[in-house]
């Protein structure tokens, strides 16, 4: 479509107040339809004599903007009356805040400018256009400051005036897409759950839920009263307010009231909180004028996780939570602290429970066109979409998710539009390993994560014992394995790399006879690199015996343990793994009140201390990805990769006594799947719906089935 818009901003400099762009027009006669095309250098909210047009909130959201930059389309024709005046206030956003680690000062000097037009058809046939140009207008908000770390300022009592003339500039056309990821919506409200004095006498909001969005207040003032809050998602171990782990991020909210009872909450940041301070506030507070707002992606829920152990069942809350709070645009690690970013490690780990629990098939695509969008001509792949953090070398597990996530939302929906989006983009990361690795068939001589956060680190190290040039030579197998996988599926030549993979899997057999930590057992294993895989998950569920049954993996090994503990003949560990209570565990957590998926399986220490101040955050999803294991093993739902998309499927449910029964359900592109198991006496009842035909597997003996309810014992 060609737009006559032009790239609009405000004329002056105003500092650090967002300004508001306003254009005011009459009908000329009857309308038949209204529509607005609109974006951005920055998150804006949009509104027709004085009301929202759209529930999409902090548009036009976050792509890799030097490439990419998303319009927002609305239909305005219910708004539209005699004379209109519409209205753009626009904040930092992703695009303008001073993030990440590269280039952070050129992000920040970026120019605050909106773009868009409004097309109106009138009765009669015509057409009359009214485009960003120097007709517009602009002035001071009663936002006066916004940026994604350090939260907003609103000013109630300031009188919005003067305006003045904008003036065009030029910014690249090119780069504008229409909207593609789901919109990011206020999805979920909850009522705050307590208002609580602490012993330092601070007054605390306690919305009993880590979310990611903002704060509904209702106050009634005199006028000019200031308020402020902070946000946090912890207590101290004496009830205190805490929030140091949020590090440079102020998180904050400075509030000017104006006269009489007023409601507000931010319109152009988000915060991670599950509590709040809140100071200068007028009267005595109630849980009532609080509310928080939860905001994120437009995702469907399509997964459902469910057992007769609450704390279980606290565990998969926390998993769904921690997936809402981080699926806001982009997939981020947490969303609170001074990062905030894509990184590409956690979004691949997590990637098959989150096609489970949501349906994340757009979301996950445009994301993934950002990471292409992003990649270097060398096939290089950040750490982060979009790269945040470019004077970050290249890094095994997380440049990975350049073909592990394309390949898991194919095998989730079974699009393999998917894979032809993106099969550049995954060859282009295994030909970057194969040029720059110093070892053929091998990738060595890289900087790499490694086992992040792995428990067998060394002291004071966040990197696993595993060996890097193991873990990356790992993954570079699987990639090049699944690149064939992919071409096959395209129909694309992929001799060269079945020839490639299997002088890796060579290479690495000779190298690494020998495997001395869990996540290296667990990697051989789960990427066919091992030639007695059988031993070699023995030798791993030996060795979680002698360290006391307890997992040591990190970022790295944890995701596939279970898989290969119970592919094996080791279920029974696997479930010692999850049901495990002490430290580390993932019910560990939940024991400490953990309302999302923590960073470190010690967050919060035994003797409620914190693990520490720097990197500790308390909604990072990238351990929930044990659901993907719940689902597909202990309740034995499978895709068929013949058939992908669940257009068949196999189920293959292992029960386990120390549950009474366990529930997993997924609503697929071909219709609902539930397993459910109960154990009964010395029997378990098994029942099973499929709305495809099925492979049931119940105790080693295989049926076919078509669509329907089955109920069979075991």
């Amino acid at each position: 479509m060609k737009f006559q818009a032009q790239w609009i901003k405000s004329a002056g400099d105003l500092g650090s107040v967002c300004p508001v762009f306003r254009r005011d027009f009459p009908l000329r006669k009857p309308v038949r339809n209204a529509e607005m095309y609109l974006t951005a250098l920055g998150t804006y909210e949009v509104r027709l004599n004085g009301d929202r047009i759209s529930n999409y909130v902090l548009a036009p959201g976050w792509t890799a903007y030097e490439k990419r930059l998303q319009y927002q389309h609305y239909d305005i024709t219910p708004f539209i009356c005699e004379e209109n005046s519409v209205t753009v206030t626009v904040g930092r956003g992703w695009l303008r805040s001073p993030m990440g680690w590269g280039n952070v000062e050129g992000r920040a000097a970026r120019p605050c400018g909106i773009w868009g037009e409004i097309q109106l058809l009138y009765e009669d046939g015509t057409k009359e256009i009214i485009p960003t140009d120097a007709s517009w207008f602009y002035t001071e908000s009663r936002t006066r400051f916004s940026e994604i770390y350090d939260g907003e300022s609103y000013d109630a009592s300031f009188e919005v005036k003067n305006w003045v003339p904008v003036q065009p500039f030029s910014w690249p056309d090119e780069i504008l897409i229409p909207q593609e990821g789901e919109e990011i919506r206020e999805m979920e409200r909850i009522s705050a759950k307590s208002v609580i004095i602490t012993p330092k006498g601070e007054t605390v909001v306690d919305f009993g839920q880590e979310v990611t969005g903002y704060v509904e207040f209702t106050v009634e003032a005199k006028g000019q009263e200031h308020i402020r809050i902070l946000h946090g998602e912890v207590l101290d171990k004496e009830g205190n307010f805490y929030n140091e782990n949020y590090r440079d991020a102020k998180a904050e909210i400075h509030y000017i009231c104006r006269r009489g009872i007023q409601t507000w909450h931010p319109s152009l940041t988000f915060f991670g909180f599950r509590y709040i301070k809140a100071e200068g506030f007028p009267g005595t507070l109630k849980p009532e004028q609080f509310t928080a707002i939860a905001v994120y992606s437009n995702i469907r829920k399509t997964g459902s996780l469910c057992s007769s152990s609450a704390k279980l069942n606290q565990l998969f809350s926390n998993i769904f939570w921690g997936q809402k709070g981080n699926f806001l645009d982009i997939p981020t690690d947490c969303p609170q602290r001074d990062e905030r970013l894509g990184w590409t490690g956690d979004a691949q780990v997590f990637a098959k429970a989150a096609s489970y629990n949501f349906d994340v098939e757009r979301f996950f695509r445009k994301w993934m066109r950002d990471l292409a969008a992003d990649q270097a001509e060398n096939g290089a792949v950040g750490c982060t979409v979009p790269n945040y953090l470019k004077p970050i070398p290249p890094s095994a597990a997380w440049g990975d998710a350049a073909v592990i996530c394309p390949w898991q939302i194919y095998l989730t929906y079974g699009n393999k539009k998917v894979l032809e989006e993106q099969f550049s983009s995954m060859k282009g990361w295994v030909d970057y390993i194969t040029a720059t690795t110093t070892t053929p068939y091998l990738w060595t001589g890289g900087e790499h994560f490694g086992d992040w956060l792995a428990l067998d680190a060394a002291p004071g190290e966040c990197k696993g014992a595993s060996r890097d040039d193991f873990i990356a030579s790992a993954f570079y197998a699987n990639s090049a394995a699944l690149v064939c996988k992919a071409g096959k599926v395209i129909g694309a030549d992929v001799r060269m790399y079945e020839e490639l993979h299997e002088k890796i899997v060579t290479a690495f057999r000779q190298s690494y006879p020998v495997y001395t930590t869990q996540t290296e057992h667990v990697l051989a294993v789960q990427f066919g690199l091992s030639s007695n895989p059988r031993e070699m998950a023995d030798e791993l569920a030996e060795m979680i015996r002698r360290d006391g049954g307890q997992i040591r993996t990190g970022f790295v090994g944890t995701p596939y343990i279970l898989h290969v503990l119970s592919d094996y003949g080791h279920s029974d560990i696997a479930y010692d793994l999850l049901m495990r209570e002490e430290y580390p565990s993932w019910l560990y957590s939940v024991n400490k009140g953990a309302t999302t998926i923590w960073e470190h399986w010690d967050g919060i220490m035994e003797d409620g201390s914190f693990w520490d101040k720097v990197m500790n955050s308390y909604n990072h999803y990238a351990y929930g990805a044990v659901a993907d294991w719940i689902y597909e093993k202990a309740a034995g739902i499978q895709t068929v990769e013949e058939q992908p998309g669940f257009a068949r499927v196999r189920i293959a449910p292992v029960p386990d006594k120390r549950l009474e029964w366990l529930s997993a359900s997924i609503e697929t592109r071909h219709g609902y799947i539930c397993s459910k198991w109960i154990n009964i006496g010395n029997q378990v009842r098994y029942e099973i719906e499929t709305a495809v035909p099925a492979e049931l597997v119940i105790n080693e003996k295989k049926e076919l089935v078509g669509p329907g309810r089955y109920t069979l014992w075991g």
